[in-house]
C-alpha cells in the first residue's frame, strides 16, 4: 500500500463520499481486499474472503485487524459506486505518469502517441447485452462488457477507459476522446469515421489507421510507385486521395488523406491512411506497428489477473473489478520500474502472488530474488546428524 499515497485515497473518498454509507467496510479496506483478490487470482468472492481469513494475523500492517465478512463485501461491491475506483486509477496515473513514461520508443521521434482498441469480456449473465447469434435449445445468451481503452505508447498503461455493452460499435469511442494539438493516434480499420477525421485535421490531431477494403476514394496525386519493382518491400505506393463524407445535414464533403501501401518482410500487404502529410511514409508504417502494444496490454491483463469470473452480478461490481485490475496493472508497472528488474511481467506477478503476505523487501526481492534471499539468510543452517 506504500505505492498508493494516503493523500490520494483521502482525496478520492472526499470526492465521492465513499465512506458515508459503508462504515463497516471503509473504502481503504474494500480496496485492499479487492486488490488481494486480484493479485492472488481469486475466482470468486468466497475464495477471496476465505483467503483473507487465513491472513488475519498479517493484516495489521495493512491497516485493519480482521478480514471483512463475505456479505459485507458483497453489499459494498454492489452499492459503493465504481467511480471511486475509477478516480483512484486516474489519480495514480497522474501521480506516476512521468515516472513510468519512456521517451526512447524505438525509431520514433514523435512526442505524444496514443493507441486505441477494445477488448470484450464475456459474462455468464444478461447484465450487459452480448454480441453474436442467439444460442440454441433455449439456452441463455451470454452477456458481455466491452472495455474501450486509449493507451499511452510511452508508458504502457491505459490513459482513458470506457466500458459499454459488448454490442456497442468501436467507432463510437472516438467521440469521447479529447486530445491536445499535435497528438498522434493509431487504431484499426474498425474506427474509420471520416467526419471525425476531418475534425481532427482542423484541430491538428494526426491519426494513422488501416483503410477499409470497401472504401471509395479518388486519387489526386501519386507520390511513390514501386509496385513494378521486382521483390519490392517496404513502401510500395504513396498516394494523395480524397474521400467523401457527410456532416449532419449538409451536402457531402471531401477529405484529403494520404494512402500508403506497405509490404512487410513476411509478404503481407497493408494499406494505411493518415491526415499527416509531413511524416515519411516508412514512419507512418512504423507508427501503425506500435498499435500491437495495446494488444499486448490486453493479453497481459487477461492472462495475469482474474477477469473470467466476477465477484458480483451487478454492473457496478463488474466495473469495480475491472478498475481494480487496471490499478493492479499500473502498480506492477511502477514496481517494475522502481526495482529495475529484468523479469518478465508474468514472472513478476507470479513471484508477488506467492509472497503476497510474506515480510520481504519487495523491490530487492523482485530485482534479484536469489541475492535478496541470501542477504536475508546469511547465517548458514545447522543440520543435526
Amino acid at each position: 500500500m506504500h505505492s498508493i499515497p494516503s493523500a490520494i485515497l483521502g482525496k478520492v473518498v472526499r470526492k465521492h463520499n465513499s465512506n458515508y454509507y459503508y462504515k463497516k467496510i471503509p473504502f481503504r479496506v474494500d480496496l485492499v481486499t479487492l486488490l488481494y483478490g486480484v493479485f492472488s487470482y481469486c475466482n470468486g468472492l468466497r475464495e477471496l474472503c476465505e483467503g483473507m481469513l487465513g491472513c488475519e494475523g498479517k493484516l495489521n500492517h495493512l491497516g485493519f485487524d480482521k478480514a471483512p465478512a463475505r456479505s459485507t463485501l458483497s453489499d459494498a461491491n454492489t452499492k459503493r459506486s465504481y467511480l471511486s475506483f475509477e478516480s483512484l486509477y486516474f489519480e495514480l496515473l497522474h501521480q506516476y505518469h512521468s515516472f513510468i513514461s519512456d521517451s526512447r520508443l524505438k525509431g520514433l521521434s514523435i512526442r505524444n502517441l496514443k493507441i486505441i482498441d477494445s477488448t470484450t469480456i464475456q459474462l455468464f449473465s444478461e447484465i450487459l447485452r452480448g454480441v453474436g447469434c442467439n444460442p440454441l435449445n433455449e439456452a441463455k445468451k451470454k452477456g458481455g462488457i466491452k472495455v474501450h481503452a486509449m493507451m499511452d505508447a510511452f508508458s504502457g498503461v491505459a490513459e482513458f477507459v470506457r466500458m459499454t455493452e459488448a454490442r456497442t460499435h468501436d467507432r463510437k469511442f472516438l467521440f469521447h476522446i479529447e486530445l491536445p494539438a499535435n497528438s498522434f493516434i493509431v487504431f484499426d480499420k474498425a474506427y474509420n469515421v471520416y467526419s471525425q477525421f476531418a475534425k481532427w485535421t482542423v484541430q491538428k490531431i494526426w491519426f494513422v489507421a488501416r483503410m477499409k477494403d470497401n472504401a471509395i476514394f479518388r486519387v489526386t496525386k501519386v507520390m511513390i510507385d514501386n509496385t513494378r519493382k521486382k521483390n519490392a518491400k517496404g513502401v510500395l505506393k504513396e498516394q494523395y486521395i480524397t474521400i467523401g463524407y457527410k456532416n449532419t445535414n449538409t451536402a457531402p464533403l471531401r477529405l484529403q488523406l494520404r494512402r500508403i501501401t506497405f509490404k512487410a518482410y513476411d509478404g503481407k500487404v497493408y494499406v494505411f491512411i493518415t491526415n499527416n502529410f509531413k511524416l515519411p511514409a516508412a514512419k507512418v508504417a512504423l507508427i501503425y506497428k506500435c498499435r500491437w502494444m495495446i494488444e499486448l496490454l490486453f493479453k497481459q491483463i487477461k492472462q495475469n489477473f482474474p477477469l473470467r469470473y466476477f465477484w458480483g452480478n451487478s454492473e457496478n461490481a463488474i466495473k469495480m473489478q475491472v478498475y481494480c485490475v487496471l490499478i493492479a496493472q499500473l502498480l506492477m508497472v511502477v514496481i517494475r520500474k522502481k526495482s529495475a528488474t529484468k523479469k518478465s511481467f508474468a514472472n513478476m506477478i507470479t513471484l508477488i502472488r506467492l509472497h503476497l503476505m510474506s515480510y520481504i523487501a519487495l523491490f530487492e526481492f523482485i530485482k534479484d530474488t536469489y541475492k535478496a534471499w541470501r542477504k536475508n539468510n546469511s547465517t548458514p543452517l545447522a543440520f543435526s546428524p
